[in-house]
């Protein structure tokens, strides 16, 4: 009795949590308007314990590298240059001129490093890699082979690292081969191919995407709260540029164990507004949106192909063993979308209802993941596998009467159907 009433207060919480409004979730934790700037929330709760007898044998996940600096230089140069020029004008006021002083400690951070882990990101995989052998000690039993790849792109090669060495740590049998190479970016990588860029320059999509940018981006009181001169900020500044550029700059500095900071030159209704602007980019342009025809998703086949056929493989192998692949956001975003998870395959045309369900920071912080966990019982060929989204169980767009867990072969069938009628 006590198990179920504590079964039914997690139930609670759980919906209490979902039934917030994306205002109230990011009021509640303002790190949640950085979007993909968003530092890995540890996971809480308990997990699903599988029917009766089934113990878990091979894991298949896709992760995105952890927290790292910005990628451009100009993130940080450009906006620190403007500031710079204005400071020599005289046109700073004194919470300006405290900006740019932070500007200008994060620029030094971050020379020579762009784009590159940092220590936290390093520190989000050797956490996920801990819990995925805590959580699943049977897939990391005895000598079991581990096969990680990795995007070309150094963050991910050291998030890969990162991950591999914690795990070998707490069991020094295992076998890993590890690689980072061209051959497999066709699937590890984001896809150029020229169908999904003309649907993402379509004239309704930016249309629409530019008409809820305006209706969002108010920097007036920001630029009135860092320069003393109205008509030099008419004159020299791209008001709506600066502002989400020091955006970006206040997100991304949650990657970075230090105390220098910039929302606090935001108000909260700024921060959401910025968030609910980036959000719906993101959700254009990677994410299930009508506009883009729904096809954006598809851009991830590849991947999906790949966790298919390689999970084949694996269970006719009857040994326990985990396939770990490390990429990009622009990857995990679309492949969430593609496999339904939750309720990331979520489609309006209306911008303004979007963020009610789809939220980017649910689906795409600094090392997210996608983990398939699979399943089997002593003298029974039924696998089943279990989806989880930053390692919290999804449902998916399959019949199931043991939610979170379904039966591989219904779960197999419909992604293979669908990658057939695309």
């Amino acid at each position: 009795m006590k198990r179920f009433l504590l079964l039914g207060i997690a139930c609670c919480l759980v919906l209490e949590l979902f039934a917030q409004t994306a205002k109230e979730e990011i009021s509640a934790d303002i790190r949640r308007s950085a979007s993909n700037y968003y530092a890995y929330p540890t996971p809480t709760g308990t997990l699903t314990a599988p029917p009766k007898g089934y113990k878990p044998f091979y894991l298949s996940h896709y992760a995105r590298h952890g927290s790292r600096f910005l990628i451009n230089s100009n993130d940080y140069e450009k906006p620190l240059s403007l500031m710079r020029e204005a400071d020599q004008y005289g046109v700073l006021t004194p919470l300006g001129k405290q900006v740019l002083n932070v500007l200008d400690s994060m620029a030094g951070m971050a020379k020579q490093r762009y784009g590159e882990l940092t220590p936290l990101g390093a520190r989000q995989h050797r956490g996920i890699a801990e819990r995925m052998y805590k959580n699943y000690p049977e897939v990391f039993q005895g000598e079991a082979e581990i096969d990680a790849r990795s995007s070309v792109v150094i963050r991910c090669i050291l998030s890969m690292t990162s991950e591999c060495l914690k795990l070998q740590s707490l069991n020094p049998k295992l076998k890993f081969k590890n690689d980072a190479s061209s051959h497999d970016m066709y699937y590890i990588g984001s896809s150029s191919d020229e169908e999904f860029r003309k649907l993402r320059k379509s004239d309704e999509l930016v249309s629409a995407n530019n008409k809820f940018q305006k209706a969002h981006l108010h920097p007036e009181r920001l630029m009135n709260a860092l320069f003393n001169n109205r008509d030099y900020v008419k004159w020299k500044i791209d008001e709506n540029k600066l502002m989400t550029d020091l955006f970006k700059l206040a997100g991304n500095m949650q990657s970075h164990d230090t105390d220098l900071e910039l929302y606090s030159i935001f108000t909260e209704d700024e921060c959401y507004d910025l968030w609910l602007a980036d959000n719906y980019d993101w959700y254009l342009n990677y994410g299930p949106s009508p506009l883009n025809k729904g096809r954006i998703p598809y851009s991830e086949a590849d991947l999906l192909k790949n966790i298919l056929n390689t999970a084949d493989t694996c269970i006719t192998k009857k040994e326990n063993s985990a396939t770990l692949r490390f990429g990009h956001e622009v990857c995990l975003m679309p492949f969430a979308c593609l496999l339904e998870l939750g309720d990331c395959g979520y489609q309006t045309k209306d911008a303004d209802k979007v963020a009610e369900v789809w939220r980017n920071y649910r689906i795409f912080p600094m090392a997210s993941n996608v983990q398939f966990v699979f399943f089997r019982k002593k003298g029974s060929d039924d696998i089943l596998v279990k989806v989880m989204l930053n390692e919290h169980e999804m449902t998916l767009p399959v019949k199931s009467d043991i939610a979170p867990y379904y039966h591989w072969k219904d779960v197999e069938t419909y992604y293979r159907n669908k990658l057939a009628a695309f």
